[in-house]
């Protein structure tokens, strides 16, 4: 039962419903509108025949000669309109106190019962039209009346016309038929041009559904093949194979994430354990102990810097940094980072260039953690730079951004590797165990805080020459636009 009540059958079931239902009441409407037509037809030509009886019967009359002889010419006269016409006509004879008529199953003499209806409008010398068995037939027929006539002393009427059933419905009966079959033709490509069209309907999202079982599973491989549709199913279709890639990438991002994250806590935390198990056991010398816990000392310092800057990442990917824009001066952050890294330039003989305006340039943004993109640039920069090679570090307005830069001499990053750069746990020196301070989450924590600003940043690497570039809104735009 539950298979019946899916969008395709509902689809069907409206669909085919309708149309049927259109269908009855067209039918139903112009059957009654043809039916109507056709009476209404019939019965002026009824009329019409009943007229012209009634005045050949009253010139018959009005001629010289015995009344069993006009009487006789009567009868001949309406023999013949009724083989012509297929009506059969009754007259009332005055002179002979009877209806004379075309019917032969009726007997000279036959009381007939006139509706009350029909003597009202003969009375009134109206022509009645209506239906009656006239006290005579088994069912009703359509009878016209025209009333009587006189010329002269001569007076006929009235006349009679009277047709069956079976020649008045005739044609609604064919017409009925023909309708019969244009409704079933109708409903049958009603029913197949349904089916086709919910099946289309229905089988992407049957797709979609199984592929996200699929996902549910594990199996991020499962996509839902377009048949190249532009509609909205197609666009659905897209958006949905869309999210696919995205799960599958995050999924691949995942498992990175925890293969990177278990080899940088695994590699301190086994020299940890080692050195410490050395020297509780005995097997390291009194006097290399200090040694020793100087490394455990370090690679715990080394630990905690990695899951601070985890949580960092964790704080930063849930923070909503658009209730904490503020303008500040970008110019005065960028100088206080520049003293706070003294200490690590001068370390490795590196001068610095710098091009800062002395003016403020007020951006829109938070303070912190901007300062903490310049902080994190700079630092990189400074590791990888060449020994007395110089740094720089520069500000400029273009357009409504600020535009961030530092650049260091020193290795050339291959142009395959310059995407990986922003990516967690990723060194550009292809060995975790070289830098030994550095966790791989400094340029990804980076990428973080300006996508939450809205922001870009760009890296370039060429003839030893790397460069990082990144925008950010100035404040006092936001002040003219507004």
């Amino acid at each position: 039962m539950k298979r019946f009540k899916g969008i395709y059958w509902r689809t069907f079931t409206v669909t085919v419903g309708m149309v049927a239902l259109t269908l009855v009441l067209l039918g139903a409407s112009f059957f009654s509108l043809t039916y109507s037509y056709i009476m209404t037809e019939k019965r002026s030509e009824l009329k019409d025949r009943a007229e012209i009886i009634a005045q050949m019967a009253l010139d018959a009359y009005a001629k010289p000669g015995t009344a069993l002889a006009r009487g006789e010419d009567i009868r001949s006269m309406l023999d013949v309109a009724e083989l012509m016409s297929g009506t059969d006509f009754l007259i009332w004879i005055p002179y002979e106190n009877a209806f004379i008529g075309t019917d032969t199953t009726m007997e000279n003499g036959q009381e007939l019962t006139l509706p009350a209806a029909m003597g009202e409008k003969l009375a009134k010398g109206e022509v009645y039209m209506g239906a009656s068995t006239l006290g005579y037939y088994e069912k009703p027929r359509a009878v016209v009346a025209v009333p009587a006539r006189t010329e002269g002393l001569v007076e006929i009427g009235p006349v009679l016309a009277i047709a069956e059933p079976n020649a008045m419905t005739e044609m609604w009966r064919a017409f009925l038929g023909i309708f019969g079959m244009t409704a079933i033709t109708v409903l049958l490509i009603a029913f197949v041009a349904t089916a086709t069209t919910a099946m289309q309907q229905t089988k992407p999202i049957r797709d979609m559904a199984s592929a996200a079982r699929k996902f549910a599973e594990g199996n991020f491989d499962a996509r839902v093949h377009s048949t190249g549709r532009e509609d909205e199913i197609g666009e659905l279709i897209e958006s949905f194979n869309a999210m696919a890639d995205s799960l599958q990438k995050t999924e691949q991002q995942r498992r990175e994430f925890i293969a990177n994250i278990s080899h940088e806590l695994k590699t301190p935390m086994t020299t940890i354990a080692g050195y410490a198990d050395g020297i509780l056991d005995g097997v390291i010398s009194p006097e290399e102990e200090r040694q020793y816990l100087s490394i455990i000392s370090d690679e715990s310092r080394r630990l905690a810097r990695l899951v601070r800057r985890m949580l960092d990442v964790s704080q930063l990917q849930s923070m909503d940094l658009i209730k904490q824009k503020v303008p500040f001066d970008l110019s005065e952050s960028m100088r206080r980072v520049l003293v706070s890294m003294e200490k690590k330039i001068t370390g490795r003989g590196l001068d610095v260039d710098v091009e800062i305006p002395e003016d403020p340039v007020m951006v829109l943004g938070d303070n912190d953690l901007l300062t903490q993109v310049v902080y994190n640039l700079l630092e990189n920069a400074a590791k990888f730079a060449s020994q007395g090679s110089t740094l720089f570090l520069g500000l400029e307005k273009k357009g409504e951004k600020a535009v961030v830069t530092v650049r260091n001499t020193g290795q050339t990053i291959p142009p395959e590797e310059i995407p990986l750069l922003f990516e967690r746990f990723h060194k550009s020196d292809r060995s975790r165990s070289e830098d030994k301070d550095g966790v791989g989450l400094g340029l990804y924590i980076v990428r973080t805080i300006l996508e939450q600003h809205h922001e870009k940043i760009t890296a370039e690497s060429e003839n030893g020459i790397t460069t990082f570039s990144f925008t950010v809104q100035l404040a006092e735009e936001i002040v003219k636009t507004v």
